[in-house]
């Protein structure tokens, strides 16, 4: 490319871990900012910093409309990850800014955090450590996880991860999805209904996006459909379940615990449920190795390239799924 290209990266973790994409950009002659901040930008960061900007590279940023109409020299809108709940892509599309993401790059570690999550909350790991190094030599039964049903609700790249990894515990798999894959069957997935799943699961694990279809799906009538005690983890996205009937259904007895890695703000405003006994929090890391970095950094980089060489990148986002009724693939 003759000319410098400037790419800005409001990512948390792009090139913060591994220094290979950024290097990769470096090489073909770009001006690149990494965040410099250990957060996401606010708007006004986002408009100063990305103003005379070619690329964009975004993490769990929100990047508003009203923000994308003043980025006039934006070219690409990179995601740096998977999930675009955060990118308003009708105002992109308009000022003729391409989206992009990195499906699968980090589909096998969020599956791993979410299966730790139903193993630390059924087995009390957290308390039970604790107590041991402070001397304390108490044994509790735990739950088991051999045998028993597990719900996976968004049977793609991820859902299907996880289901890889329950074959592993011989647990009956129910999936709800809007299709049926191949894959899932081989695997032993039983798809059913939703209010099937929730009345049947003891486990419970969340992989859809958010979408209108999604948002709050999980609510007080759902809580009311599923057993005493089950045990829920959510890697996806905060706003698929509603957070007072969530409140309600830890101190009730309907769920034993709630373990999340994804919240509406980051930081989060905290929530009363935060300060609960049986909930488990994580700073939306799940999907974050020094493998699946380099792989999302890539991936991401890859688009960028793509775009400022004038090429149809290999990601492009064509319709707006935050608009989709159902799921997107993970």
């Amino acid at each position: 490319m003759d000319k410098k290209f400037k790419v800005v990266s409001t990512a948390v973790t792009f090139g913060r871990f591994v220094s290979e994409p950024v290097e990769r950009l470096k090489a073909i002659g770009c001006e690149v900012m990494i965040n410099p901040y250990g957060r996401p930008f606010t708007d006004a960061e986002m408009i100063e910093h990305i103003s005379d900007a070619d690329a964009m590279i975004v993490g769990n940023d929100k990047v508003k409309g009203e923000v994308i109409e003043k980025l006039r020299n934006l070219k690409i809108i990179a995601k740096h990850g998977v999930g675009v709940d955060g990118i308003d892509i009708d105002a992109a599309h308009k000022n003729n800014i391409i989206v992009t993401n990195a499906p699968g790059t980090n589909k096998e570690e969020v599956a791993d955090c979410a299966m730790g999550f139903l193993l630390l909350i059924g087995r009390d790991f957290c308390k039970t450590v604790e107590e041991t190094k402070a001397k304390k030599w108490l044994k509790r039964p735990g739950q088991s996880m051999h045998q028993k049903t597990i719900g996976i609700i968004g049977v793609g790249n991820i859902g299907l991860a996880m289901a890889k990894r329950a074959t592993g515990f011989d647990m009956n798999i129910l999936g709800y999805d809007i299709a049926e894959k191949q894959e899932g069957l081989d695997l032993g997935i039983n798809y059913v209904g939703l209010q099937e799943l929730l009345k049947k699961s003891d486990y419970i694990s969340l992989h859809v996006p958010l979408n209108d279809g999604t948002r709050k799906m999980i609510g007080k009538e759902q809580f009311q459909l599923m057993k005493k005690g089950v045990i829920l983890a959510n890697t996806a996205r905060s706003q698929i379940i509603d957070t007072d009937a969530l409140y309600e259904a830890l101190t009730d007895g309907t769920v034993l615990g709630y373990a999340t890695d994804v919240f509406d703000y980051e930081p989060p405003e905290w929530l009363p449920l935060f300060d609960l006994p049986n909930v488990y929090l994580t700073p939306h890391e799940a999907g974050t190795t020094f493998d699946s970095n380099k792989r999302m950094g890539n991936t991401a980089v890859d688009n960028v390239i793509a775009v400022l060489q004038g090429e149809t990148p290999p990601n492009l986002i064509r319709e707006n799924p935050n608009k989709a009724k159902g799921r997107q693939e993970d």
